[in-house]
């Protein structure tokens, strides 16, 4: 009989490791698939929730933020860039060259999660911004995301135009900070255990076997 998990994937999609770390987790699910059932949601996360309406230079925005150099700043892109490759996912670092809210983004995510489609979103915002180098706090973007994998257009719109699941949002970034989460992604086994960064896949299966007692 197949073991349950239940994971929550606290991240950002504007944040590259919660790419490289779900590409990650999905391989791991992947190895262990016949001996493992797991529930995954993803949970919201802004790394920069006061972040202007026109998003920022995202080489200033590293340096302000970290102290990175822009030679510093672009070798960890080229890093990223290979991990990525590494698990099948294309970082088109040229294409990216702002960093934006996110808020929206994640009210959608809320929202295609009682859709089932939370996973498909997600994935499909990821590459939007790090594959497409798209904006992701554009409204028609986020739409237009939201219908490519089967979500109601309208029914997006209207979210968006008002302020639904902006109170559920920010209770759940609450309670995350507030459980002590501070960088993402923060991969959540069964409410208690925690894999954190974007770990490579054989990290990933150790912990879920391990935790499931395969």
């Amino acid at each position: 009989m197949k073991k349950h998990l239940k994971i929550d994937f606290v991240s950002d999609v504007s944040c590259p490791w919660c790419a490289i770390g779900l590409q990650s987790l999905q391989k791991a699910l992947q190895n262990l698939e016949g001996e493992l059932d797991a529930s995954l949601s993803f949970q919201p996360f802004e790394l920069n929730p006061q972040m202007v309406a026109e998003g920022e230079d995202i080489t200033e925005h590293l340096h302000k933020k970290y102290g990175s150099t822009p030679e510093q700043a672009a070798a960890a892109r080229e890093n990223i860039r290979e991990r990525g490759e590494a698990l099948g996912f294309t970082f088109h670092m040229d294409k990216r060259a702002r960093i934006y809210n996110t808020f929206n983004a994640h009210r959608l995510l809320h929202w295609a999660l009682g859709e089932g489609k939370q996973l498909e979103l997600k994935k499909a915002l990821l590459t939007a911004y790090f594959t497409e180098g798209e904006n992701p706090s554009d409204a028609a973007l986020l739409v237009r995301v939201a219908s490519s994998v089967g979500l109601d257009a309208a029914r997006a719109q209207a979210i968006l135009e008002g302020d639904e699941f902006a109170a559920e949002v920010r209770e759940q970034e609450r309670f995350y900070q507030q459980s002590g989460i501070s960088s993402v992604p923060a991969v959540i086994i069964n409410d208690q255990h925690l894999v954190s960064g974007g770990q490579p896949p054989e990290v990933f299966e150790q912990a879920l076997r391990q935790i499931a007692g395969l």
